[in-house]
């Protein structure tokens, strides 16, 4: 006797898969970030630290850009459940908007930083400043897989494929945004309280 699966079983197989696959990238994803914070640590002794290197302003105003966007993304998945698709079209490029105003608001504390006199690579850099510089670029390395991952999802809502019983592919995404949005609070957190 042939025990075969119905299509909405063979759907919620292939979501725990992905769901599982993507746990095990993040996984990794917060080995790297732990690497950085815990190579942070052991440098904070060396003699040419910098004890009272302040994090720029740009920073704080990108995390909250962050903040915002994990919320907007949340909330296209919740409007896309309830089959409500031109909100979920606005909450995604809003969403979208963010993350890349995220990004220009890093470059903008990269200027920032400088302006203070601190620099990131050559002779005139210090291990606290090159450390942050590479903690926030391996982020946005990250991020730009998350926006990828966006842009996936929006081509995707314009051409149909999710409706209020189909919505993979956003909750792949949010997920991974959500935990972006999640690794770069703790870096700022981590950065702004350990000096």
């Amino acid at each position: 006797m042939e025990n075969r699966m119905t299509f909405e079983e063979e759907q919620e197989r292939k979501g725990k898969t992905y769901k599982l696959l993507l746990w095990f990238g993040m996984i990794s994803i917060c080995m790297i970030f732990a690497g950085l914070t815990s190579a942070y640590v052991v440098s904070k002794s060396r003699p040419d630290w910098l004890q009272d290197f302040e994090l720029p302003t740009a920073f704080l105003i990108s995390t909250i850009a962050m903040l915002v966007s994990s919320f907007t993304f949340y909330a296209a998945l919740q409007s896309m459940k309830r089959g409500n698709r031109n909100q979920t079209t606005i909450l995604l490029l809003s969403t979208l908007a963010l993350g890349i105003t995220f990004i220009v608001l890093q470059f903008k504390g990269f200027g920032q930083v400088i302006e203070n006199g601190y620099f990131f690579t050559g002779s005139e850099s210090n291990v606290t400043t090159s450390f942050l510089y590479i903690a926030v670029l391996v982020h946005i390395a990250h991020l730009l897989g998350g926006i990828i991952s966006l842009l996936v999802v929006i081509y995707n809502h314009y051409k149909q494929k999710y409706n209020s019983a189909q919505t993979l592919g956003i909750e792949l995404s949010a997920m991974y945004w959500h935990f972006m949005d999640f690794i770069w609070v703790y870096l700022f957190l981590f950065f702004y309280f350990f000096k």
